[in-house]
């Protein structure tokens, strides 16, 4: 199979053949249609992540399944899959506490040390970002914790972005904060994750949703995906602009971008008794300062990973959702194209220029 191959920062990916085994046991085969283009795919590529190298990045994809291991019963080939960004064991304390997005035992659904790998590179075993499930090839193969049955009538380009966007962002105001009818709340970043935030915050009924950006053609897409108030926070002091705008700032803050700045100015548009919501993924090595007196009006900062979001729960809801037309996930993606033009569509990524990319594979 083809795939996309990174190696290492500022350089680019090469479009070569990598070896992919067949499954067994609980392992599925599936043949990919779609990934999106993730922000954290480019902080790696920038070198903000720091991973091993060679790799296959991408990690938002939906295909259709090709062959299942013996011990699969969930899936059969035909089916139409969207992958989740890390396989959960189903054992440990998380999983069973009914957190499997806080999985802490990889180990059960990864071949062992002296079994063929999964994929081979140049003679060598090579894996994904997110473990086997590699969005940028043509192939994934992986333990069948990693992936989410889907209709066969959801456009797998669009329902591509459940697997990491929409799950994050919807889900990190659902699930992790629990967002309040009638509630106030201020989305920083109108990328793919904070356009979900928002959209998030419109279906849980928040009475007043601020997005911020610096960009003017995402904060009119945060417009049309349900803000109801837009700050350019190149031109404004956001947190100035919050506070006068609500009095004494917001119950609910969400950071989607992955910077200090805006993860600091996330925490000081709270009101007393507020949330902030970190989702965002900063440089390796960065703090955040917290000012103690703060505290003391009980405002709380907490952080969020995949949305706290029970995939195979979680994931059909939204999809319903998608279905009666109140969550957008169409609209969200602005480019589509194939997997040779990946280092372009993280140029336009960079720029400003894109919502949501997604390669297209057939």
């Amino acid at each position: 199979m083809k795939a996309a191959i990174f190696h290492g920062k500022g350089r680019h990916h090469t479009f070569e053949e990598v070896e992919i085994d067949q499954p067994k046991g609980h392992e599925v085969l599936v043949r990919t249609i779609a990934c999106g283009v993730c922000h954290s795919d480019l902080s790696v590529a920038e070198g903000k992540i720091p991973v091993p190298t060679p790799m296959i990045l991408g990690h938002e994809p939906a295909g259709i399944v090709e062959a299942v291991g013996d011990d699969v019963t969930d899936f059969a080939p035909g089916d139409h899959v969207i992958a989740r960004l890390r396989p959960f064991c189903g054992r440990c304390k998380q999983c069973v506490s009914g957190q499997p997005n806080r999985c802490t035992n990889g180990v059960p659904t990864q071949r062992g040390t002296d079994d063929r790998p999964r994929m081979a590179y140049r003679g060598g075993k090579i894996v994904g970002i997110t473990g086997d499930a590699a969005g940028f090839a043509e192939k994934m193969l992986t333990h069948e914790n990693g992936f989410v049955k889907i209709p066969e009538n959801v456009p797998l380009g669009s329902a591509a972005l459940l697997g990491c966007a929409v799950v994050t962002g919807v889900g990190a105001v659902m699930n992790t904060a629990k967002v309040e009818a009638g509630s106030s709340v201020a989305v920083f970043g109108a990328g793919g994750i904070g356009l979900s935030a928002i959209q998030g915050a419109r279906i849980s009924g928040a009475r007043r949703v601020i997005a911020v950006d610096v960009n003017e053609s995402k904060l009119a897409a945060a417009r049309r995906f349900g803000a109801t108030d837009t700050i350019d926070a190149s031109s404004a002091d956001p947190v100035k602009a919050i506070i006068k705008l609500t009095g004494e700032g917001v119950e609910y803050s969400f950071e989607a971008i992955g910077l200090k700045q805006t993860s600091q100015q996330c925490i000081d548009v709270l009101a007393p008794g507020g949330t902030a919501t970190i989702i965002g993924v900063m440089g390796f090595g960065e703090r955040l300062e917290i000012d103690p007196a703060s505290l003391l009006a009980e405002k709380r900062v907490q952080g969020c990973s995949m949305g706290s979001t029970r995939v195979r729960i979680d994931a059909p809801r939204y999809i319903e959702l998608y279905q009666q037309g109140r969550l957008l996930l169409d609209e969200m993606v602005t480019r589509r194209i194939s997997l040779e033009q990946l280092d372009e569509a993280f140029a336009a990524m960079n720029r400003g220029e894109v919502l949501r990319t997604v390669i297209m594979f057939d």
